[in-house]
C-alpha cells in the first residue's frame, strides 16, 4: 500500500521539513559569510555545506562555529581583579631590552590584561620527577590557598599522590580550587574527582561536555597547566599530571618543559586562573596576591599571556608572529605537533630564507598517529626554505619552546598548531632575559645532541603511500 495512503500528510511533512532544512543550510551559510573570517576557511565551509549538506551541517556545529566576542568575565569583575592584583604601570621605554622586545612588550600589553613584571626568579624543569617532587613539596607547604588547573589529571600514581595532598590541605583549612578539562580527563573514573570534592576540594570541569551541550563545547578545550600557591609560587608549562612524565610507558619518560616562578608574575597567573574560574560560574577569586615577596635579586622580566577562542585576537599566535618576524640571529622551536597556519609558516620560512638560524625540533615517535602524519606533511616545504629540522629520538617530545635571538624565550601550554592557536585556552610565560635565554639554549642544544637532523634528499625517499596519507591528513589539520 502506498505510503501516502497510510500517512495522508506524509508528502506535506516531507515538503515542510525539506524547506526548513534548506532554510537552515542557507542561514548557516549566511552566518559563515557574515563572520568575515579567512576567505579560504569560509569558502571551504560553504563548499562542504553545498556539496554535503547534512554532513557539512553536523561538522559545522561541532568544529566550525566561532566563540570570538564571548565575554569570559564581566567588566565589573574585571575591575575588581585589577584592584586586587595591583598591576603597576611600567615605563617600557626605560626597560633594558632591545627595541624589538620593547615593541613586543607593548603588543602584549594591548592583547592581555597583565603587564610586564621585572622581578622574577625561574626554576626550569625538563624532567617530570623533579618537577612533581618540587610541586608536591610546595603544595604540602601551602597555608592559605591552592589554585590548580590542568588539561589532564590522570588517575594514576602521580595523580593520586597529588589528590591526597589536596584533600589533606583542604581538611587543614586551606582553600583548594581545581579546574580540569572535562574532555582531557574524560576517560578517568568520575570517583576520582568526586573524592576530591568529598574531601573539601572545589574541583570542577571546564566546559563540561554533556549530550545537550555536545556541539557547543566539544571543540573548545582548556589546555592550560597552572598552579598558584599562596600568591607566592606559580607553575606554568607543558606537563600534565600523569605518570608518563616520570615512569614513561613503552618508551622513556616524556620530555617536557615546565617553569616554577616566584616573584611579581605570580599575580598574572592568578589573574588567568580567576578569569577561568569565573567563566565556569564560580565566585570571583579575590585572593590578595600583593603579598608576593619582592626579590630585588630576581631579575627575569616576564609577561604572562593567555589565549583562547573567545578573544578578539589569537593572542599567542600574534606574539609568535611578531617575535619571529623581528628575529635577527636565530629562531629555535620545540613542539610536539607542527601544524602551523599560513601566517606562521610563512614567517618561519621568511626568517630562514633571510639567513636567520631557524631550527624546528619534533618528536620522532609522536603520541598521536594522525598528528604525526599531519606534522610530517610540512617537513618538505620547511626544508626547502632552509629550516633545519630535527627529530628527537629518546622519547615523546612534549616540550613547547620558542627561542628568538639572545633575549626572548617563551614556553607554556601552546603547541605550534591550529588547535592551540585558535581553539584551545592556552597560557604561556614570555621571558625577557639573556640569562634565561642562555639556559634554554643549553637545554635545546642538549636535546639536539639526542636528535637526528632530517636531510631533504633522504626525506624525499618516503613511499608514495606515506606521502599520500600525510597529504590527506593535512586536509583536516585545522580540526585535529
Amino acid at each position: 500500500m502506498p505510503l501516502i495512503e497510510i500517512f495522508p500528510y506524509a508528502q506535506v511533512l516531507y515538503n515542510v521539513f525539506s524547506v526548513l532544512y534548506i532554510i537552515t543550510i542557507v542561514v548557516t551559510i549566511g552566518v559563515i559569510v557574515s563572520e568575515n573570517r579567512n576567505p579560504v576557511k569560509s569558502l571551504a565551509w560553504v563548499t562542504v555545506l553545498i556539496l554535503l549538506p547534512l554532513a557539512g551541517f553536523v561538522l559545522y556545529l561541532f568544529f566550525g562555529r566561532s566563540l570570538k566576542g564571548v565575554r569570559m568575565i564581566s567588566r565589573r569583575n574585571r575591575k575588581r581583579l585589577r584592584a586586587v592584583h595591583h598591576f603597576a604601570p611600567v615605563n617600557i621605554d626605560r626597560l633594558p631590552l632591545s627595541e624589538q622586545n620593547k615593541q613586543l612588550v607593548k603588543l602584549v600589553n594591548n592583547l592581555s590584561e597583565p603587564h610586564y613584571f621585572s622581578h622574577n626568579h625561574i626554576d626550569v624543569f625538563t624532567q617530570g620527577k623533579p618537577k612533581f617532587e618540587q610541586l608536591m613539596a610546595d603544595l604540602q607547604a601551602a597555608t592559605r590557598y591552592i589554585d590548580l588547573q590542568y588539561y589532564i589529571f590522570e588517575d594514576d600514581n602521580i595523580g593520586r599522590a597529588i589528590c591526597d595532598i589536596l584533600v589533606s590541605k583542604a581538611q587543614q583549612g586551606v582553600t583548594v580550587r581545581v579546574i580540569y578539562d572535562h574532555l582531557g580527563s574524560y576517560t578517568f573514573n568520575g570517583h576520582f574527582f568526586a573524592r576530591m570534592r568529598r574531601g573539601g576540594v572545589e574541583a570542577y570541569p571546564f566546559l563540561k561536555v554533556t549530550l545537550a551541550e555536545l556541539a557547543n563545547r566539544l571543540n573548545w578545550r582548556n589546555h592550560r597547566k597552572l598552579v598558584i600557591i599562596d600568591g607566592t609560587i606559580g607553575y606554568v608549562g607543558g606537563m600534565n599530571i600523569a605518570d608518563r612524565y616520570v615512569s614513561g610507558g613503552k618508551q622513556a619518560p616524556w620530555r617536557d618543559t615546565h617553569l616554577r616562578i616566584t616573584g611579581d608574575a605570580v599575580a598574572a597567573l592568578q589573574y588567568v586562573f580567576a578569569v577561568d574560574w569565573t567563566f565556569m560560574g564560580r565566585p570571583l577569586v579575590l585572593e590578595d596576591t600583593h603579598l608576593v615577596q619582592q626579590d630585588d635579586s630576581a631579575s627575569d622580566g616576564m609577561q604572562i599571556v593567555g589565549s583562547g577562542p573567545t578573544g578578539q585576537w589569537s593572542n599567542i599566535s600574534v606574539v609568535f608572529i611578531h617575535a619571529i618576524s623581528n628575529a635577527k640571529k636565530r629562531v629555535w622551536v620545540q613542539t610536539p605537533y607542527f601544524l602551523p597556519n599560513d601566517a606562521l609558516l610563512k614567517v618561519l620560512q621568511t626568517a630562514a630564507l633571510s639567513r636567520v638560524d631557524v631550527r624546528l625540533m619534533l618528536p620522532r615517535h609522536c603520541d598521536s598517529w594522525l598528528l604525526g602524519l599531519a606534522s610530517a606533511s610540512y617537513v618538505k616545504e620547511c626544508l626547502l626554505s632552509c629550516i633545519k629540522i630535527y627529530f628527537y629520538e629518546p622519547a615523546m617530545l612534549h616540550s613547547k619552546l620558542l627561542l628568538v635571538d639572545d633575549e626572548f624565550a617563551t614556553t607554556g601550554s601552546t603547541n605550534f598548531d591550529f588547535r592551540s592557536f585558535e581553539h584551545n585556552f592556552e597560557c604561556n610565560a614570555l621571558v625577557y632575559s639573556t640569562s634565561f635565554n642562555h639556559r634554554m639554549s643549553e637545554v635545546f642544544e642538549d636535546d639536539q645532541r639526542q636528535s637526528t637532523r632530517i636531510i631533504l634528499s633522504h626525506w624525499r625517499r618516503r613511499s608514495l603511500w606515506r606521502k599520500a596519507v600525510e597529504s590527506l591528513v593535512r586536509l583536516i589539520a585545522p580540526i585535529l
